[in-house]
């Protein structure tokens, strides 16, 4: 269902509230170049941030760039990315994904969603990830965070990642979707939490349907 103008409107003066709140929200991942982005992006599946920018300088510190890392010998690689794990298929893909950015794209990650999502290891939630914050291309990420936050304000009714995404981009205007990501993942680890939202504390709890949430709690 396509949203009408006072839901875009709505949307857009709750995303407002949460700009406010959050007007810090940014990218976690700590990297100085798309390719640090895209490896961080990869170690970050089933991990935490903060973990994965404790194992990434070591990393870059022995392979610098994707020609280092696509001759890599796999052993040592898991080794150094063990503590963000399943190492073992984290670094079979960040082996595969860099020597196809070598061989492919001549060291280049490439900027648009149809070359990125063709990289090993890159689904379109990593794609959206570089496009957004490494290529300034508007960029819808949905992760957990961002799906439960979604639904419980309404914006989104879906469970699929790649449909919340497409409801997500359907209500609000390009130039806010990179941001919007930001500012749900914060939203959702530091109020909006999976199993106890903190509704008493939530900024934007007059204007927010809570749907899904236990109001038991």
């Amino acid at each position: 269902m396509t949203p009408d103008n006072s839901q875009q409107k709505q949307a857009l003066q709750t995303l407002r509230q949460l700009e406010q709140t959050y007007p810090d929200a940014h990218c976690a991942l700590v990297h100085t170049s798309p390719w640090q982005l895209l490896v961080a992006t990869i170690l970050s599946a089933q991990c935490t941030d903060v973990r994965v920018n404790q194992v990434t300088p070591g990393l870059f510190a022995r392979y610098p760039g994707p020609a280092e890392l696509a001759v890599a010998e796999p052993v040592e690689l898991e080794e150094l990315i063990r503590s963000t794990g399943f190492f073992r298929n984290k670094a079979r893909n960040l082996i595969l994904c860099a020597q196809q950015v070598t061989g492919q794209h001549g060291g280049i990650v490439p900027a648009t969603m149809e070359a990125l999502v063709l990289l090993p290891g890159v689904g379109r939630k990593t794609a959206n990830v570089l496009l957004g914050n490494a290529f300034d291309v508007p960029g819808m990420v949905v992760d957990t965070h961002v799906g439960r936050v979604a639904r419980r304000l309404g914006w989104a009714q879906s469970r699929q990642p790649e449909q919340v995404e497409r409801e997500l981009c359907a209500l609000l205007p390009a130039q806010h979707w990179t941001q919007t990501a930001h500012v749900l993942i914060f939203h959702g680890r530091q109020c909006c939490r999976a199993q106890t939202a903190w509704c008493s504390r939530c900024p934007v709890l007059g204007c927010c349907p809570q749907i899904g949430v236990d109001r038991s709690k």
